[in-house]
């Protein structure tokens, strides 16, 4: 992290905002305005693409991309237009960025296409669109959560994780399963 690097300053949590998708929608046209031939294609992901679940009004995008150093070679530009570039934060492979700081208003995690992150971050949303059940017992979760952290986010995330990891690996269990009935058909 750079000193330009602006971290979260207040976790809360909202209820859901049909204006989310919109947002998604403006900003993945400036995206592929600004990276070019580089982004192959892009998705809404995280909590606030879930309908009706509430969430961190951040809006979490998830680029697919020809290549990390692809991204990479527009950092300068991506910064020049207001981002923050955080490079891999933690995700080998990932190209992290962040845009708006007081309040923050878009998380953008892009990978090669192919990545198996890609495939994860996209189960968990398909499996909570499809199970409302689980998606309320994560609202109850991050609420909880927020509640207690502080506004720290780096422990408001270590309180979801697990619940998180759990939850990912029946999503990707749960898609193969139907990749599997789509393909018998």
């Amino acid at each position: 992290m750079t000193e330009d690097n602006i971290p979260h300053q207040q976790v809360i949590i909202v209820e859901h905002r049909r204006e989310w998708a919109q947002q998604y929608q403006s900003q993945v046209q400036q995206l592929q305005t600004l990276l070019g031939d580089c982004l192959i294609q892009a998705h809404h992901i995280g909590s606030t693409s879930v309908e009706n679940l509430a969430a961190k009004p951040v809006v979490d995008i998830l680029l697919e991309v020809t290549s990390a150093s692809a991204v990479d070679s527009h950092q300068t530009t991506l910064i020049e237009r207001g981002y923050q570039y955080w490079g891999e934060y933690g995700i080998s492979g990932r190209r992290y960025f962040t845009l708006g700081t007081l309040p923050r208003l878009f998380n953008i995690h892009s990978f090669q296409t192919g990545s198996i992150e890609v495939s994860r971050h996209l189960a968990f949303r398909d499996y909570l669109r499809s199970h409302p059940e689980i998606a309320r017992q994560y609202e109850t979760l991050k609420r909880q959560v927020a509640n207690q952290c502080n506004h720290d986010i780096e422990r408001y995330c270590q309180e979801k994780d697990a619940f998180i990891k759990h939850h990912q690996a029946i999503a990707l269990k749960w898609i193969a399963s139907l990749q599997q009935e789509t393909a018998g058909e």
